[in-house]
């Protein structure tokens, strides 16, 4: 079975920035409160931008950034839970807009902050199951439009921005292991016709639920098919958490998972990729955004409340 490989990547932000400062004169909160719980300092916030332009911004800059023909984009995949519209999907319009070919697959992915390393799985299906050079994994969200800013257990912890990478298919190895909790109760935001179509998040609760499936996935994978390759690799457990943990970014809360996550492998947490501090969490665009923002990622030593 084809693997994947990443060729570029890209990335898009509005231009107003939302300080914590900014957030304290207008919900019960402050700097302090937010920086020692999560980490972060600011955010981005969609004004002329929306989740389309974010995503085609994104788009043209990884396709420039590869120097592959746009004849040879097989599929584009948008990853999104805030599309702008029902229809047409976010992913045709990028289509149109790169000027690709009208016989291109587009279509967008909603399943929340997991949904661009769905997006990956499927690229890596579609590999398998046809002749695509590349395809184009997008992931952008316009948080902003589904925060109640009255709520500062949710509106400080979202931003908007928008990530891409185009990817083509590698003999190498590749799986994911997902887990997956439908708990309306922990975790929503209702649809199309909703009146309170706004994020409402049990944050203790979404927090366990990722550092014990964070750790349980490690385990699995190193129980069922790495130990032999690290052997091979002359790899130590650390250098290998430090590898994987780069590419999966904490979210919501991330300094926790980190902080926890780490501790249990023996690892320093500065050495995982922290870019929540200036970007905040950005839905499915902060995996796919990662490797751009870690590059410009300033590390702090700050001493984080549980």
């Amino acid at each position: 079975m084809k693997g994947i490989q990443i060729v570029s990547t890209g990335k898009a932000l509005p231009e107003e920035i939302i300080t914590n400062d900014d957030l304290s004169r207008i919900v019960d909160t402050n700097d302090e409160w937010i920086t020692t719980r999560t980490g972060i300092k600011k955010r981005y916030r969609c004004t002329q931008e929306n989740t389309t332009s974010l995503a085609v911004r994104a788009a043209y800059e990884a396709v420039e950034a590869s120097g592959v023909d746009i004849a040879e984009i097989g599929a584009v995949i948008v990853a999104t839970s805030t599309a702008d519209n029902a229809f047409p999907s976010t992913a045709a319009i990028v289509q149109k807009e790169l000027g690709l070919a009208e016989n291109v697959l587009a279509f967008d992915l909603s399943s929340a902050c997991t949904g661009f390393l769905h997006a990956l799985n499927v690229g890596q299906a579609l590999f398998n199951s046809t002749d695509y050079k590349y395809i184009l994994l997008i992931g952008s969200e316009q948080m902003s439009k589904i925060l109640d800013y009255t709520d500062r257990s949710t509106c400080v912890l979202f931003g908007d921005g928008a990530g891409a990478v185009l990817i083509k298919a590698a003999d190498n190895m590749y799986r994911q292991i997902n887990y997956t909790r439908g708990d309306t109760d922990v975790l929503v935001c209702r649809g199309i016709g909703a009146q309170d179509a706004y994020v409402k998040m049990n944050g203790n609760a979404v927090f366990r639920f990722a550092v014990d499936v964070l750790k349980q996935g490690i385990d699995e994978i190193l129980k069922s098919q790495l130990q032999e390759l690290m052997s091979n690799l002359g790899l130590d457990m650390t250098t290998f958490f430090t590898m994987a943990a780069k590419q999966a970014v904490r979210e919501q809360a991330l300094p926790f998972h980190t902080d926890m996550n780490s501790g249990i492998y023996g690892m320093q947490a500065y050495k995982l990729t922290m870019k929540n501090t200036n970007y905040n969490n950005t839905g499915k665009a902060t995996v796919s955004s990662a490797d751009e923002w870690n590059d410009e990622t300033e590390w702090d030593d700050i001493s984080y409340k549980r």
